[in-house]
């Protein structure tokens, strides 16, 4: 296991000068509007909220979607610009985006994908079980669900106490029983969700 790095995990706040309240909405380039809008509207059932001018350059088109939430995604899209399969890798590059999606959903969401002609992989990541998929770009988008209930406002402090367990155990990853543990360290109750079966670890989209 490499070595731990110095900065400490933990949900406390840091002193820092500023503290941002949570994520109001990232924006991607994108392709064309109708291939943007089958794949986050049509297949992911994001509503599409608001469509405007890109205002720094009018000759785009803004797409806004609510990602479930309240939270915004975002699309710069052109009618000019064809869906493409390649993605740039490297330094500031988006490397994945992750939704997240009920429990009672998974594997119909597993069923979508497939109809919708979407090749995805599964995996059971510990703490979590995500879907890798791509969109009309190539971009890989990741659909997690919880193996457990958490409440939103305790999710960083479980968290945080996983990866305490983790450290103790000398593990290279949090696993599921670390998440357990938090859970009931944290005082809340386990309630595990009904997931099927899925590699464990390492791994993503093909």
């Amino acid at each position: 296991m490499a070595d731990e790095p110095p900065s400490p995990v933990t949900s406390e706040l840091p002193d820092s000068p500023v503290h941002t309240t949570g994520t109001d909405h990232i924006t991607i380039w994108g392709s064309n509007a109708e291939d943007t809008i089958e794949f986050y509207r049509d297949l992911l059932g994001m509503p599409l909220v608001l469509r405007q001018p890109n205002l720094d350059d009018p000759s785009q088109t803004h797409l806004f979607f609510d990602t479930g939430d309240g939270r915004i995604l975002t699309f710069f899209v052109s009618d000019d610009r064809p869906s493409a399969r390649g993605q740039r890798a490297g330094v500031g590059a988006v490397h994945h985006l992750c939704f997240s999606v009920a429990p009672d959903e998974y594997e119909a969401t597993m069923e979508a994908l497939e109809e919708a002609g979407h090749r995805y992989n599964v995996f059971d990541r510990g703490i979590f079980h995500s879907i890798y998929t791509r969109d009309n770009n190539g971009l890989v988008i990741e659909l997690s669900t919880d193996k457990y209930e958490i409440p939103d406002d305790r999710r960083g402090e479980v968290l945080a106490t996983a990866q305490e367990l983790r450290e103790a155990d000398g593990a290279d990853y949090a696993k599921d029983e670390h998440l357990r543990e938090a859970i009931e360290a944290v005082g809340l109750e386990v309630v595990e969700h009904d997931l099927p079966d899925a590699s464990a670890g390492v791994g993503g989209i093909e």
